[in-house]
């Protein structure tokens, strides 16, 4: 019987590297996209109901600051904007979709900011790693600009040093923590719900881009 066990405690453990094996090797043909759409919140929220997404992290990028804050980065100075980094299954979705999804999720012809977030750090931007996702950004952008009719000024920059923003931003639009808002004490989930329409975000991207809108919740 001791030797039984100890036969199935090896067969499990082997399985289990094998598994974890399996896992990396998978992850190791992931490919990661950062893009700037205004309010991380969401950014993350719209892209991680994706097929083929497997991780949305919100965060900061496109700065000189080191190791930014949310109020390093709100307060201005900083050059960061509030980011998303999208790491995804390129056998399942292709780099060119997500930007086709991210120019008409955003108001890319807003150099201010977006919608009611206004500020150098609520502003659009593609960043690319190197010359072959440059040059796709720049098509997929055309053909949004083609699209729209309108001038799209969303800028397409080398990638930067990405910082991951504190844990409290992350998978903010489902967190069930109680936060304090002007509507009294909400569960997150809520507060993000009242938030992201009284800001008018899907409203503006419907305005825009009609049924070619992605993302886009009742407004």
């Amino acid at each position: 019987m001791i030797l039984d066990m100890r036969h199935f405690k090896a067969m499990l453990l082997a399985a289990l590297i094998i598994v974890g094996i399996g896992i990396r090797c998978g992850r190791a043909d992931a490919e990661t996209l950062t893009v700037a759409g205004g309010c991380f919140w969401c950014v993350e929220s719209d892209f991680e109901s994706v097929p083929g997404v497997e991780e949305v992290i919100s965060g900061y990028t496109g700065g000189d600051l080191e190791n930014p804050t949310y109020k390093d980065v709100g307060r201005g100075g900083t050059g960061h904007y509030e980011a998303v980094q999208i790491t995804y299954d390129p056998a399942i979705v292709s780099v060119e979709k997500l930007l086709a999804l991210f120019f008409r999720s955003v108001d890319p012809t807003d150099a201010g900011g977006q919608f009611c977030d206004r500020g150098d750090s609520y502003r659009t931007a593609v960043f690319y790693s190197n010359p072959t996702d440059k040059k796709i950004a720049q098509k997929v952008l055309q053909q949004a600009q083609d699209a729209l009719g309108q001038k799209i000024v969303t800028p397409i920059l080398p990638e930067q040093a990405f910082y991951k923003a504190e844990d409290y931003h992350q998978d903010y639009y489902k967190g069930t923590g109680l936060v304090l808002t002007r509507f009294g004490p909400k569960r997150q989930s809520s507060a993000y719900k009242r938030y992201r329409k009284a800001c008018g975000r899907d409203a503006r991207v419907h305005q825009l881009w009609g049924d070619e809108a992605a993302f886009a919740l009742t407004y």
